[in-house]
């Protein structure tokens, strides 16, 4: 911001967007924390998948194409176990991810199951891991119910955005801010200027994931348009925006027709782009229909391109091109989703998604340090009750994903329901890290002893890893294996991190109000 702009912005204008700056962040930090973070373990939830999936770390070799045909057909048979099928899908390998997921929905239930390329089911892999627990949880928080999961998403992220453009007004010296950071200072010192760095370093970054993050869920929280137009019915607002295409059973039973040459023909119409994932709808009745989508890690774009045939004759049924808004709202969900191939992109999205966790962590506790001196050396209990709301949601939110993965790799095979109980564990510990800190937070919450309890499950969850599966960093260089390398490498990490910081937490001296007096406010 230089001199001339900084006039333009009087000093009551910044003051007026400190109140909604700093209510946004401190009632809403919890929940963005909890968005921030869920959304930075989504970009690689399927190595985390395959780290939680022992049974799916087959060779990256294995994969190539897959016959449907010949492979995926009698998987889904099995699945549905001579049970009458009406719908299934398949999720066919790639090089993230070389294994098939497949979905079946019966007439008397729903089965699923993992296999290989050639049609090999394996074991039940009895958890949700990162793909279907921590996605899910960053964009919807698992309230489905009349997507009001998605609404409160989406209201927290519209306060992220008011809090960074508010952020820019306040911060007359933004370029300055972008190369200050004082580490030998005063501890408020210091959190405000790694609060400043990480907001103006990655500024743009933030900016984008939170508008395109809103734009995803535009239809569902601006429903007016679908309410005109399509009487409220989503579905078909989605048919027609996105070319879908459906049609009721007919009752007629029919066999499918060959599937191969389909994905041929999709294939042909995509100018050689590969298929990802293949529904069958309808199956075994004479209106029977079979989508294919296209594979979208070649392009920013998350269009895929469905093709529908008639799942009895193999005649194409509907490929329709995006129109123009349509197109654009596919290229910012795929800004978003980052599904392309493309690791250094895929690190940066990881890192800066942290970055934000770090940029809310930091005001939050600046907040708490800032309201420490009106509050003395001891505070009351409003203070003592955001203090703790903090320390749970930040290192609470870290010995939650630490116990669910440790407890993934210590339950056994065999338990009923073994993904729940995992999703279990992770929320009583959440609420017990809230409980633990609520109790003990006095002068400061019990940063330290979490910050100890992350460092000894996040090398626990190695160690298990190592035990369980007999697969360490060595042997997983030796294999290539580095989905399951790299999430040992970061769990490493942050137990060393987690050490370190705890130790130096240890020896921080008691706040004096003396000390606190002098820092000044950023206003």
């Amino acid at each position: 911001m230089t001199a001339k702009t900084r006039k333009l912005i009087s000093p009551a204008l910044r003051a007026a967007m400190l109140w909604p700056h700093t209510w946004a962040g401190v009632t809403l930090g919890g929940l963005l924390m909890l968005i921030f973070f869920m959304g930075s373990l989504a970009v690689f939830a399927s190595e985390i998948d395959r780290w939680m999936m022992p049974a799916t770390r087959v060779g990256t070799a294995e994969v190539g194409p897959v016959s449907l045909d010949h492979a995926v057909v009698p998987v889904v048979e099995k699945l549905a176990a001579g049970r009458a099928v009406r719908d299934w899908f398949v999720q066919l390998p790639d090089e993230r991810r070389p294994v098939m997921a497949l979905r079946v929905r019966t007439e008397s239930g729903n089965a699923g199951g993992v296999a290989t390329a050639d049609g090999t089911l394996l074991p039940p892999v009895g958890t949700l891991g990162a793909g279907s627990f921590f996605y899910p949880l960053h964009y919807s928080l698992l309230l489905k119910t009349g997507f009001v999961g998605y609404w409160i998403v989406c209201f927290a992220s519209v306060a992220m955005l008011a809090g960074l453009i508010s952020g820019v007004i306040i911060h007359a010296r933004i370029f300055k801010d972008f190369f200050t950071f004082r580490s030998w200072g005063q501890f408020r010192r210091s959190l405000l200027d790694l609060h400043n760095l990480t907001g103006v370093l990655v500024l743009p970054f933030h900016l984008m994931i939170t508008i395109t993050g809103i734009v995803i869920v535009l239809p569902i929280v601006l429903p007016a348009g679908v309410q005109a137009l399509y009487g409220g019915d989503l579905m078909r607002f989605y048919d027609d925006a996105l070319g879908n295409y459906s049609r009721p059973r007919s009752g007629i039973a029919a066999p499918l027709a060959p599937l191969d040459p389909m994905m041929a023909e999709a294939k042909r119409l995509w100018g050689g782009g590969e298929p990802a994932v293949v529904f069958v709808y309808n199956a075994g009745d004479a209106a029977a229909v079979v989508r294919v989508n296209r594979d979208t890690s070649d392009r920013i774009s998350l269009n895929v391109q469905p093709v529908f045939f008639d799942g009895v004759t193999g005649a194409l049924l509907k490929y329709q091109a995006p129109g123009p808004i349509v197109a654009t709202h596919r290229v910012l969900s795929g800004l978003h989703v980052a599904a392309f191939d493309h690791w250094p992109l895929r690190w940066l999205y990881f890192l800066f998604g942290l970055s934000g966790c770090m940029l809310i962590g930091t005001g939050m506790l600046y907040w708490m340090e800032k309201r420490r001196v009106a509050h003395g050396v001891k505070p009351g209990v409003g203070w003592r009750s955001v203090a703790a709301l903090a320390c749970g949601s930040t290192t609470g939110l870290l010995i939650a994903t630490l116990a669910m993965m440790a407890a993934n790799r210590l339950l056994p095979a065999g338990i009923p329901s073994r993904e729940l109980v995992e999703v279990g564990i992770f929320f009583l510990a959440w609420i017990a890290s809230a409980i633990h800190a609520a109790i003990l937070t006095r002068t400061d919450p019990p940063w330290s002893a979490q910050c100890t309890a992350v460092a000894l499950l996040a090398g626990a969850c190695v160690a298990l890893n190592w035990i369980t599966t007999g697969e360490h960093p060595g042997r997983a260089v030796a294999a290539a294996d580095w989905a399951v390398l790299g999430v040992d490498l970061v769990l490493a990490l942050t137990a060393v991190g987690a050490w370190r910081v705890s130790r130096r937490l240890v020896r921080r001296p008691s706040p004096e109000l003396s000390t606190l007096a002098k820092v000044t406010d950023h206003a």
